[in-house]
Formats: structure tokens, sequence, C-alpha cells
């Protein structure tokens, strides 16, 4: 049986741009992509924290260092510059795989900058 898991995110980036008129994507800096484990024109989830839309796009590169994250084409109705957002990927393994893989979160500052790794989430106590 094939599983589906979380297999990267970028928590908490910023939307620096948004262009309607631009190929639809997710212009990411390609920094970003690596430390997350994405690739170019690899399907993502958007969740914006912000307003609570939910959607799917892909990633194209934006420069290295640039801190870019621009919302292109439809997707860019779906933020507003300065939005919050989750981007994540999915991948699909055996439950075998699955036993020993641990995804790449990067946890994202208000610039865009790193903050923090890691490749676990601490379970949620009340």
């Amino acid at each position: 049986m094939q599983i589906t898991l979380l297999k990267g995110k970028l928590h908490m980036a910023c939307v620096t741009q948004a262009e309607l008129w631009y190929d639809g994507s997710c212009a990411i800096d390609s920094d970003l992509v690596k430390r997350a484990g994405l690739r170019e024109f690899e399907k993502i989830d958007i969740y914006n924290v912000s307003n609570g839309e939910r959607f799917h796009t892909y990633v194209i590169l934006a420069e290295a260092g640039s801190g870019t994250i621009s919302m292109n084409g439809a997707a860019a109705r779906r933020v507003q510059v300065g939005d919050r957002i989750i981007i994540a990927a999915y991948g699909q393994m055996d439950e075998r795989e699955a036993e020993e893989f641990k995804p790449a979160l990067v946890y994202l500052n208000q610039d865009n900058s790193v903050e923090r790794t890691t490749n676990s989430i601490p379970v949620q106590v009340d």
C-alpha cells in the first residue's frame, strides 16, 4: 500500500509579490526550495494563514537569497502581499519507506529568512 506523507514545507512564509499576469505558479527563493526538499515544477499546496484560503499550484524558482515568495497567475487572487502562508509538498511511499522517512520542515521569519529547520513536530498537548 502507498501512503501520502508531508515531504517538506516552508512554514509561515511571507508573500512578497502577487503577479496576476505572470505564468501561474509560485516563485520561491531557490535557496528555500532546496532547504525544504522541493523541486522546480513540483505540485505544492498553499495554506494562507492570513485569510484561510487553501489552493494548489507549482514551484518555479526565484533568485537565490532574495527571500521571494511570489504568487502568480490565478493564485495571485488568493493572497495579499504580506500574508503569511504555509507551502507544503507531499510524497507517496510504501509503509517500509515511511518508517524511516523524515520531512524537511523549514520555519521562516517575517522577512523569509530561516528561523530554524527540523524534521519533526512536537506532540501537541492541551
